[in-house]
């Protein structure tokens, strides 16, 4: 190697142990490092002799499970280009894009080439910005009081339902439940006690119906629960199983205990071909049934 070379060699190498990123070259078959750049070597330590898995990552006992290095070659064994990818490093977890590629080594093998540069700084507002999307996703879909589903929600989710079920028909029912005499309440005890009211109520509702059910709250003290794949039958078993829930719930506010009851409405579709809306309405037409023959009592 003449002079002029080894200081070709020696340039390169600066310029490479200056970058602000990760550089290193690996054998392809044994995984053996063969350069490590300065940046590399502050950070995973000196190389010696070790295979890039030993180095770079941790807890490995053998290749990477996402090594690249098939996809650098093509079906000849030959380099077949630049492959870019993102990963969160093993063991310091910060994230990488990578560039990787094979390329020809000064011994006349084929290479791992791989130029990795930290982004973790923008990984993490990326997911600070799903997060805060997710977040704003939520308090637009949810009743900040109760913390159910809101009218929002509701319609988004129950017209989801029923637009499956006019694919594939299946029964589905509706409860309108409005607490009783919740006016009394605010005016008796104020506010704050109607939001507990309140609040206990989500929750007992929460308790009370399956998994399967949209339980939301519409206006001030009306709620509308959704079950699909219900009937008539089932729907009733349910909103009684609810009222009689409601009906046993004592309710501590300050030196106060409050017992609340509910009336509710119930409607449904044996196949499930119906607009929501009028479902709705004839829900809400038997909810007013309830109040008017007494409350506290499903129609």
């Amino acid at each position: 190697m003449g002079e002029t070379e080894r200081d070709q060699i020696h340039a390169l190498t600066t310029i490479l142990n200056n970058l602000d990123a990760l550089v290193y070259v690996s054998d392809m078959n044994t995984h053996e490092l063969l350069f490590l750049n300065d940046y590399g070597v502050e950070r995973w330590g000196e190389p010696k002799q070790r295979k890039c898995w030993q180095v770079i990552q941790s807890n490995q006992t053998s290749p990477c499970e996402f090594c690249t290095n098939r996809l650098l070659l093509d079906e000849q064994g030959q380099p077949n280009g630049i492959h870019v990818w993102e990963f969160q490093n093993t063991a310091n977890g910060h994230w990488y894009q990578c560039r990787d590629q094979a390329i020809e080594w000064i011994d006349g093998r084929i290479v791992r080439l791989e130029v990795a540069t930290d982004i973790s700084d923008r990984k993490q507002l990326e997911q600070d910005l799903i997060a805060a999307r997710q977040h704003a996703e939520y308090l637009a879909d949810t009743d900040p009081l109760t913390q159910l589903n809101n009218r929002r929600a509701f319609f988004t989710l129950a017209q989801q339902v029923i637009n499956e079920s006019k694919r594939q028909p299946k029964p589905l029912s509706i409860m309108m439940l409005d607490l009783d005499h919740f006016k009394d309440i605010n005016d008796q005890y104020g506010h704050a006690a109607g939001d507990t009211v309140l609040t206990y109520f989500a929750d007992v509702c929460r308790q009370s119906i399956r998994e399967s059910d949209i339980v939301a709250r519409i206006g001030g003290e009306e709620f509308v629960v959704f079950m699909p794949n219900t009937t008539r039958d089932q729907a009733l078993t349910l909103a009684e199983r609810l009222r009689n829930n409601i009906d046993q719930c004592r309710i501590p506010f300050q030196q106060h205990t409050i017992q609340t009851t509910a009336s509710i409405g119930i409607a449904d579709s044996p196949d499930g071909n119906v607009e929501l809306d009028a479902l709705l309405s004839r829900a809400d037409h038997q909810l007013y049934q309830a109040k008017d023959k007494g409350r506290n009592q499903t129609c």
